[in-house]
């Protein structure tokens, strides 16, 4: 009971529901053009995911979604940075490793035996080749979200695919019914 009457008080103070009564209406009609649709460029998606290709971040630019640019630059410059100091430090277990093996070992890693270079070399080289894939995913992603973006801006959105909720009488029994209906109006 107690969450009948919630639910009902949380309807009136939220919804937009229909009063029963006189109705002030407009004495004038205004009959809407149907008939002039939105003109959809189809090129529109292969455009913004060209642009997206060529410069990451110039799709999003396109669609006028400014606020994507700096997400793009930032996955892929994070990506681009650990997979730059991953073959940095890759390349200098592994030039240590080879200067042991010539008979002239590097005094920086003389602490640590020929087994633990290889698998630090085995480490950096797992990371930077993980970081390459990162960035490889964040560029196709800038490009599948400009190219998907552009898609859904083609898309009508309108108060005609909005939820009213409603709250109307039982005509049997003259109480507050709940239920869900889905309208969608030509």
């Amino acid at each position: 009971m107690h969450k009948a009457i919630i639910i009902v008080l949380w309807l009136v103070a939220f919804g937009n529901f229909s009063v029963f009564g006189q109705r002030k209406s407009d004495p004038f009609v205004i009959v809407k053009d149907t008939t002039q649709s939105k003109e959809i460029n189809p090129l529109s998606p292969a455009k913004a995911a060209f642009y997206s290709a060529v410069l990451p971040g110039l799709g999003q630019a396109y669609n006028k979604k400014y606020w994507k640019i700096p997400l793009v630059y930032g996955a892929i410059g994070t990506t681009l940075y650990f997979y730059q100091s991953n073959n940095k430090k890759y390349q200098e277990f592994r030039e240590a490793y080879k200067d042991r093996l010539a008979g002239n070992p590097d005094p920086k890693y003389a602490y640590l035996d020929n087994n633990r270079l290889i698998q630090a070399q085995r480490f950096y080289r797992r990371n930077r080749d993980l970081s390459l894939l990162l960035t490889a995913a964040f560029y196709a992603l800038n490009i599948i979200d400009a190219n998907v973006d552009a898609h859904l801006g083609q898309f009508n959105v309108n108060s005609n695919l909005s939820l009213r909720p409603e709250i109307k009488p039982d005509e049997q029994y003259i109480r507050p019914s709940f239920g869900v209906a889905f309208n969608y109006q030509f």
